[in-house]
This record gives C-alpha cells, sequence and structure tokens, in this order.
C-alpha cells in the first residue's frame, strides 16, 4: 500500500478537489475511540439490564412456576438491544456528522461517496450492517491495505471512500470582506437558502479556501460560474452592480453558516 494516497473529485462545477485518503493508521485510531465509547455504552446497558432482569424474574417467579424460558428470552432481547446500538451508533453519527463518529472528529478523517458528496443514511446504514463481515478474521483490514483506493466491504458496498476531513492543500481558512459582511445581513431578509445542498456548500467553500492559488483568469471564471449556479439553485434575480461574484459568495457562505442543516 501507498502512503498518503492521493484522490481527486471533478465536480459538476468544474472545481477538483484533492483529498488524502485517510489509511489504515487513522481509521484504526477512530474505530478504537469509537469501540471505547461503544464499549461503556454496551456495558452501562449489561448492568442496567441485569438488575432489569432480575428484578422481573424475582416478580415473575410467584406466578410462572417456570422462569427458565424468560429468563432466554431476556438474554436474546439485550442481543438484539446491543446490535441495534452497535449498528445505530456508527448509523446515527455517520449521517448526523456527515461522515464522521466522535472516533472519526478525533482522528480527523471523514466518509464521502466515490464522487465526493457527502453520504447519506443508506451509504451509513449499509457500512454499519457490513461492518461486523469487514472486522472477521480482520477482512476489512486487509482490504484496505491492499486496494488502491482502501475500501473495506462496506465502503464497497455502499460506494464511499475515507478521506482525510482537513485536505493538506487548502487552506482551512480565508478572509471574508467587509462588504460580504454588509451582503450576508441583506441576504438574510431576501434570500431562502433552503435550497441550497450541504454540497453546494462544499463546492463554495473548497472555492473560496483555493481561489488564492488559482490565476487572475481562472479566478474570475469560475466565481463567476458558480455565483450564477447558487443565485439559480436560490431563485436570486438581481443584486447591486457593485457586488463581485467572489463577494457574493463569501456572503453566501456567512448566510449558510448561520442556518443548521
Amino acid at each position: 500500500m501507498r502512503f498518503f494516497n492521493r484522490i481527486t473529485f471533478q465536480t459538476p462545477e468544474s472545481v477538483e478537489l484533492e483529498f488524502t485518503l485517510a489509511g489504515i493508521g487513522n481509521r484504526a485510531l477512530a474505530l478504537l475511540i469509537d469501540y471505547v465509547v461503544l464499549g461503556v455504552t454496551l456495558s452501562l446497558l449489561f448492568l442496567t439490564w441485569a438488575l432489569f432482569s432480575i428484578q422481573l424474574s424475582n416478580f415473575l417467579e410467584g406466578l410462572i412456576k417456570n422462569t427458565q424460558n424468560i429468563g432466554l428470552w431476556l438474554l436474546a432481547i439485550f442481543f438484539i438491544i446491543a446490535f441495534a446500538i452497535y449498528i445505530g451508533y456508527f448509523v446515527f453519527f455517520e449521517t448526523l456528522w456527515f461522515g464522521q463518529t466522535p472516533g472519526k472528529r478525533i482522528a480527523k478523517i471523514r466518509v464521502v461517496r466515490d464522487d465526493g458528496r457527502l453520504i447519506g443514511l443508506q451509504q451509513a446504514t449499509l457500512r454499519a450492517l457490513l461492518r461486523p463481515f469487514d472486522e472477521t478474521l480482520f477482512i476489512g483490514a486487509f482490504l484496505i491495505m491492499l486496494g488502491s483506493r482502501e475500501k473495506r466491504l462496506g465502503d464497497l458496498a455502499a460506494g464511499t471512500i475515507v478521506i482525510q476531513a482537513e485536505p493538506k492543500t487548502a487552506s482551512t481558512t480565508f478572509t471574508i470582506s467587509e462588504q460580504a459582511q454588509i451582503l450576508h445581513n441583506e441576504l438574510l431578509q431576501i434570500a431562502n437558502l433552503s435550497q441550497l445542498l450541504p454540497d453546494d456548500f462544499a463546492v463554495i467553500r473548497e472555492y473560496l479556501q483555493r481561489r488564492g492559488a488559482m490565476s487572475l483568469k481562472a479566478r474570475a471564471s469560475l466565481s463567476l460560474k458558480l455565483a450564477e449556479q447558487v443565485k439559480s439553485i436560490i431563485n436570486l434575480q438581481h443584486l447591486p452592480s457593485t457586488v463581485t461574484a467572489d463577494v457574493f459568495l463569501e456572503a453566501i457562505y456567512l448566510v449558510y453558516q448561520q442556518q443548521e442543516f
């Protein structure tokens, strides 16, 4: 396996996004942290369920002669609940946190689709359901180390890859102009950003982070194209003639940040 494998996504807006694949080390660290959280959760569940089972068995002992079957049923129910928590943990966090669990967030890695888009409930569920198979005889670890895109069974089925959350080739900060801060207050009143998806926001953010490395011609062309597409998505007809495409995109970034998605 090559170290620091990189992958490039070509978005519909013709923006090239380059990321570094997470690698087996980061993924193992994230999984270890997640299993610590899961272990504590399941331990508390076991203690609670054990106390509940004892109380229920004592209550039913005087009513039912054979309580052995009840104990087996309670044990079976515990394993079903534990498995649901195990699967639900990964589905819940990867859906809610856009491809991250607590472990992945600490390890600074993220799950995305093969085309770079954010994952949804379907992808997160497929990855979680196939996780037990991946961990049988370390099948998933071998597939990650041997594959060029470092995919385990869950990734192959869901069409996902795991990348570093913060690309080393892009700055994580950028300057917001004073004009954009003024415009964003106006947009809060006149624009409806409910149609702007996290994928669209991610493209805007990537452009704002990378524009400093672009030539003036490429930057002007791309910013204008992105601005027109965003205006079309949010049904915004007119802007002041003094507002440039860059200022508009910066203002959209500020507005979108204030909305929970």
